[in-house]
C-alpha cells in the first residue's frame, strides 16, 4: 500500500525554514537601519559630497612705474568623460576638440578611446572664449573648469630676474619663486552634494571658503632702462662672439636695481622649451675673477690706512718678482716714476702690487670683506652666490700679489656693482634692493624697507678714488670708450682670465667695465660684463661701449643734467 506523507510536518518544516531566512533578513535590517545606520549614512554622504579647490588669483609683478611684467588672466581647463561618448560620435568629437584646442587629432582620439575612464584632462590654460565655443557645440560630457594662466607681456624682458611658475601655480625661478608666498595668495575650498550624473542635489548642504588673492609685487627696475640694457649687452655679445654678458644699473643713494639684464635672456612665455642653463640669473649667480675693476678696493685699503695718497710716487717697472714667479704689467713699458693716481688711471698691475705691499695681506683681506666679498649681497634671489674670498692666511706667495689686481678672488656682477655704489655714495655701502614694495590685503601699495647702510671708507677716501676713476676715463686712461660727451664719468676697466668650472681650468677672458655718472654728483652705477669674447678681450674695448650706451640712455631717461666741468686730465708722469 502507498502511504501518504504527513502534510503538517512538511508545513512545519517550511515554516521553520522561512522563519530562519526572515530572521536573517530582519537581523541584517536591524544592523543596517539601527546599529550601523550612522556609519552607512556617513559613507553615503561622503560619496555624495564632492570637494574641490578654488584657486586663488596670483598677484602681478610690475616695474617701478607699475608696468606689468607678469600678470594672471582667467583661463579654463577642458576635460571629458570618455565612457559616455557614443562610439558613432567619437571621431566627430575628436576632430572638433583637436581643432578648437590646437591639439594633434591622434592625441585627442587616444584619450577618447579610454572608455573605462570617467575623466580625461584635455587641455589647460585655454582661453575662456574657446571654452565657451566648445560648450555651445554641445559636445557630450565636455566640461570646463575656471582656472588662471600666467602670462608675461614683455616676453624675455628681465626673464631670468622675473622667473616663471609651474603647472601647479607655484614660482620656480626668480622673483616668482622668491616672493611666491606673497604672490600666490591662499586657495579656497568648496564642497557640495551631487548625484551620479554630476549635478548638484537641490536643497542639500554646501560649504564655501573663498580664496584670498595674491598680492602684487613692485620691482625697482625701470622697464625702459631694462630694455636699453638688455639690447646693448645682447648686441655686444653677438658682435664680439662672446659666450654671455650681463649689465646691472644701480641707483647710487638707495642701491636699488634699476636694470638687471643678461644675454642670452629667457623668453618667459616659452620657458618650457629652453634648456635649464637658461634659467640662471647670471648677474647674481655667475662667479668670475674681477680683474682690474678690483683695484679700487686695493686703493681704498691703502688710502684709508694712510699708506699712500694719490700723489705718492712709485718707481714702476713693467714686471715684478712675487714669490717664485715674475708678474708682468698690463703692457710693456720702461721703468718710470708714477703717482698712485696715475697707477690707478693707467691700471698698472705692478704699481698696484707695490701699494698693496704697504698694507699687507691682512689689511687687503679686511677691506675686501668690508666691501662685501665672500658674502651674499642680500637680494634674496634664487641662486645668489657669495663668490670666493679665501682667508688671507691661506694665500699663496703669488696670490698675495694677484689679489691686489683682482685675480685669486671671485665675485658676482652684483657684488662688483655694489663696490662702485659704495665709492660713488661717499664710502657708504647700501644693501642692494630689487623689490620696491608690495600691496597689502586691501590693495594699497606699501613701500619696502630701505637697505641696511654700512660705512666702509671715509668720505675723503671715496672722493679721492672717484677722482682717480674719472682720470681712468680720460684720454690718457684705459676707459676712454666709456666717456659720455657733456658728462663727467668715473669708471674702471677689467680684463681677467676666465676660469671654466666645466673644464677645470682657465679658458678665455672676462672683459668688464664699471663706473658711475655724473662723477661729481653720482646718481647711477652701470656695470657691463662680457664673458669669453672671441674677437677682442679687453674691457676697455668690449665692455666700455656697453657702459656708454646704457648710461647715456639712463641719464637721459631720468633727465639727469650735466653737473660741472670735466676734471683735469691724467698726467703722463710724476711732476709732468
Amino acid at each position: 500500500m502507498l502511504r501518504l506523507g504527513n502534510p503538517r510536518r512538511r508545513i512545519n518544516i517550511g515554516l521553520i525554514g522561512m522563519t530562519f531566512i526572515l530572521s536573517i533578513f530582519a537581523g541584517r535590517l536591524i544592523q543596517l537601519q539601527g546599529l550601523d545606520s550612522k556609519v552607512y549614512e556617513a559613507r553615503a554622504a561622503q560619496q555624495r559630497v564632492v570637494s574641490e579647490t578654488i584657486k586663488a588669483k596670483r598677484g602681478s609683478i610690475t616695474d617701478v612705474n607699475g608696468h606689468e611684467l607678469a600678470v594672471t588672466v582667467e583661463a579654463r581647463e577642458i576635460a571629458i568623460d570618455p565612457s559616455k561618448v557614443p562610439q558613432g560620435k567619437r571621431a566627430h568629437v575628436a576632430a572638433v576638440l583637436a581643432k578648437e584646442l590646437n591639439k594633434p587629432p591622434a592625441e585627442i582620439a587616444a584619450k577618447l578611446a579610454k572608455t573605462t575612464s570617467r575623466y580625461e584632462l584635455l587641455a589647460r590654460d585655454v582661453d575662456p572664449l574657446v571654452a565657451d565655443r566648445l560648450l555651445e557645440q554641445e559636445l557630450p560630457t565636455v566640461t570646463t573648469k575656471k582656472t588662471y594662466r600666467r602670462t608675461y607681456p614683455a616676453g624675455d624682458l628681465a626673464g631670468t630676474l622675473i622667473g616663471f611658475v609651474g603647472d601647479d601655480g607655484n614660482g620656480l625661478e626668480g622673483v616668482e619663486q622668491m616672493r611666491n608666498s606673497v604672490l600666490a595668495g591662499r586657495d579656497g575650498k568648496q564642497s557640495m552634494e551631487q548625484g551620479r550624473d554630476g549635478q548638484r542635489i537641490p536643497m542639500t548642504r554646501s560649504q564655501r571658503q573663498a580664496p584670498i588673492e595674491g598680492r602684487d609685487v613692485r620691482l625697482t627696475i625701470d622697464r625702459d632702462i631694462q630694455w636699453a640694457a638688455q639690447k646693448a649687452i645682447t648686441e655686444q655679445v653677438a658682435a664680439s662672439g662672446a659666450l654671455s654678458g650681463t649689465v646691472i644699473v644701480m641707483d647710487v643713494k638707495t642701491a636699488q636695481i634699476v636694470a638687471m639684464a643678461n644675454a642670452p635672456e629667457l623668453d618667459l612665455n616659452n620657458w618650457q622649451k629652453a634648456p635649464d642653463r637658461s634659467f640662471v640669473n647670471r648677474a647674481v649667480a655667475e662667479v668670475f675673477e674681477p680683474g682690474s675693476t678690483n683695484k679700487v678696493i686695493t686703493a681704498a685699503a691703502a688710502i684709508e690706512a694712510g699708506a699712500v695718497t694719490p700723489e705718492t710716487t712709485f718707481k714702476v717697472a713693467d714686471h715684478i718678482r712675487c714669490a717664485d714667479q715674475t708678474l708682468k704689467d698690463s703692457h710693456p713699458h720702461k721703468t718710470e716714476v708714477m703717482t698712485f693716481k696715475q697707477i690707478v688711471e693707467t691700471s698698472s698691475n705692478v704699481g698696484t702690487i707695490q701699494a698693496a705691499r704697504r698694507i699687507g695681506a691682512q689689511g687687503l683681506y679686511t677691506m675686501l670683506k668690508n666691501f662685501g666679498f665672500g658674502a651674499r649681497p642680500g637680494l634674496g634671489l634664487p641662486g645668489e652666490e657669495a663668490g670666493l674670498l679665501p682667508h688671507h692666511t691661506t694665500w699663496s706667495g703669488t696670490q698675495r700679489c694677484t689679489v691686489a689686481y683682482g685675480q685669486g678672488v671671485s665675485v658676482t656682477a652684483l657684488q662688483t656693482a655694489s663696490v662702485y655704489q659704495t665709492i660713488a655714495n661717499g664710502g657708504v655701502r647700501v644693501q642692494p634692493q630689487i623689490v620696491a614694495g608690495m600691496t597689502d590685503e586691501n590693495g594699497r601699495f606699501v613701500a619696502g624697507k630701505p637697505g641696511r647702510q654700512t660705512r666702509v671708507v671715509s668720505q675723503n677716501t671715496a672722493d679721492e678714488i672717484a677722482a682717480m676713476l674719472e682720470g681712468a676715463v680720460s684720454a690718457e686712461g684705459t676707459g676712454t670708450l666709456a666717456a659720455i660727451p657733456g658728462y663727467r664719468v668715473a669708471g674702471k676697466t677689467g680684463t681677467a682670465n676666465r676660469y671654466d668650472q666645466q673644464l677645470g681650468r682657465y679658458n678665455g677672458y672676462t672683459a668688464s667695465f664699471v663706473g658711475f655718472a655724473p662723477a661729481d654728483k653720482p646718481e647711477l652705477v652701470v656695470l657691463a660684463v662680457v664673458q669669453k669674447p672671441a674677437k677682442d678681450i679687453y674691457g676697455g674695448h668690449i665692455a666700455a661701449p656697453v657702459f656708454k650706451d646704457v648710461m647715456t640712455f639712463a641719464i637721459k631717461s631720468r633727465k639727469i643734467p650735466p653737473t660741472g666741468p670735466s676734471a683735469s686730465p691724467a698726467r703722463i708722469g710724476a711732476g709732468h
